[in-house]
């Protein structure tokens, strides 16, 4: 992939508790048992904020059907509560790290929206907007268009791919 290629930065969560660790080698197994040749993300952010590289940024991703050609792949350790419900569960390293890593993606590729995962889900009522009630997914538990709007304002395009 190019750089030029990309259309969006999509933000995920691994979808485990915040009182459980879940490693790089764990996520990258358990992508593995799914099917995939390695973990889907380009990069993964543990809770102590360390950037973990996954997949080289030429490489396609396997983190968003129908959009993995198009975009670069990053998910932070976490987005549960400690019972299990989707949650926020960022860490102030994590959330340093995700954007310092999101500011620099975005260099690479400008053109690219930064948005949550949830936020590709489909449009069914067709407004041109993806209301929480057409989400598919909670991931990345956190309104990432809203947070990182700074680093990226152009607009999300629902065209097919």
């Amino acid at each position: 992939m190019r750089p030029t290629d990309i259309r969006y930065i999509v933000v995920h969560c691994s979808a485990t508790r915040a009182s459980q660790s879940y490693s790089p080698e764990a996520l990258e197994r358990d992508h593995r048992a799914r099917g995939f040749r390695s973990a889907g993300y380009h990069f993964y952010i543990r809770r102590s904020g360390a950037i973990i590289p996954l997949r080289p940024l030429e490489q396609i991703g396997a983190h968003a059907r129908g959009y993995n050609r198009s975009s670069y792949g990053v998910c932070y350790e976490g987005g549960l509560d400690n019972m299990g419900h989707p949650a926020d569960t960022r860490t102030a390293e994590q959330r340093t790290a995700l954007r310092q890593l999101l500011e620099h993606l975005h260099t690479l590729a400008p053109q690219a929206t930064i948005l949550g995962h949830r936020d590709l889900s489909p449009d069914r009522n067709g407004d041109g907007r993806i209301n929480p009630d057409e989400w598919i997914k909670l991931c990345p538990c956190f309104d990432a268009q809203r947070e990182y709007h700074d680093i990226s304002i152009s607009p999300v395009s629902h065209a097919t791919e």
